[in-house]
Formats: C-alpha cells, structure tokens, sequence
C-alpha cells in the first residue's frame, strides 16, 4: 500500500478480498482501522453474470445449468465460484471475528445503477469526506445500461465502465433462476439480519 500522508485516504479494490478465508486476517494484521466497503447484488443476476464474462473468455463452456447444479437439476454446486461468492453471509461472518459490523459499508450495486449519486453519498459520508459527487456528476448510458461518470467541466469525455461490463447475459431458464433464488433466499435474509440492510432480492 502506498503511504498516506495526513488528510489522505488510501483506497485499495479487489472483489476477491470479501471470498478469501485469509485476507479478514491479513488486512486486520496490517491494520485493524480499515474501513471496509463491499458491494453486493442480487447472487442470482451475480452469478449469471459471472458464467457471461467467462464465457466471453472461454466460448465453449458447458452450459450455465451444467455448472450451476449438479446431476441435471439436482442440487445447486456451492463448489462452482460463480453461486459460492454470492453466498454473502459466510463470507461476512469470517470477516466479523476480527473487524466489527461498524468498519463496514454495505452498497447495493442495484442501487450503484439506478441511484448512483445516492449510493456514493453513503460511500463519502463512511469515509468522512464531504459530499463532493452528487447527482450532477453522472448520466445514464442507455446503451450500456448503466451510469457514467463526468469529469470536471472542460476536462474531457465522461468515464463510462469498460467492454466487460454491461454484456448481454445467456437466457437461463426460468426454472433455473427461480430454483436459485429458493436456494439463496435463506442466505440473503441472513445477511439481511447480519447487516440490517434489506436488499429486496427476494
């Protein structure tokens, strides 16, 4: 990590952090006052769009119901990393036995599309800073279905999100999706409780 001088805040992002058993650990040994952001969504529309960015990389894949449950439509495969992240309140309670729920700040990336300004009030009122970004900051960008970010005026084109995102995701079939939304809808109203935020994916 860089050093940070008074009056700074050093931001570090890495998705894979919140699903790895050792980093809790390791970031409380580095410093147990990081304040700790975490993005979550719908672990249904996540997963999906996970087998669409890897199938963007390896065309050929077997199909998502393949991968998702096990024996046909059998049980869902907790095994296969697209469902697993999505399983938000086992990896919260590993990281809550070294930092307390108060460290953290839960953003709904549902909410990070339709209400960006909102969602990123939330982020600079967690980290102490004054409400700089607001609404004015951003436009939708019907093509990609999602916001993008202006820049200061006279700075240059707005700052849209990559070719990675905002791919079309595979048709799954109904009877897939809803078999996946019984299977987290226990996990998600743990997580609920766990950090008393109703993210309505159920």
């Amino acid at each position: 990590m860089p050093r940070t001088l008074d009056g700074q805040i050093t931001m570090e992002k890495t998705p894979s952090y919140f699903v790895t058993r050792e980093a809790p650990r390791r970031i409380h040994g580095m410093s147990p006052a990081t304040k700790l952001i975490v993005v979550v969504r719908n672990p249904v529309t996540r997963a999906i769009s996970d087998y669409a960015q890897m199938l963007s990389k390896t065309p050929g894949l077997p199909s998502f119901g393949t991968l998702a449950f096990r024996r046909g439509l059998g049980p869902v495969d907790t095994a296969w990393s697209a469902v697993r992240i999505g399983l938000y309140a086992q990896h919260l309670d590993n990281w809550l036995r070294y930092f307390p729920l108060s460290r953290f700040l839960f953003v709904s990336g549902e909410r990070l599309v339709s209400d960006p300004a909102g969602e990123l009030g939330h982020v600079q009122d967690f980290l102490g800073l004054k409400r700089v970004v607001t609404d004015k900051h951003f436009y939708f960008n019907a093509t990609k279905g999602f916001p993008c970010l202006k820049k200061a005026q006279g700075s240059g084109r707005p700052r849209c999100l990559g070719k990675s995102k905002g791919r079309p995701h595979p048709r799954v079939p109904e009877a897939m999706v809803q078999r996946l939304r019984a299977f987290y809808r226990p996990f998600n109203r743990k997580f609920y409780q766990m950090t008393g935020q109703d993210f309505g994916w159920d």
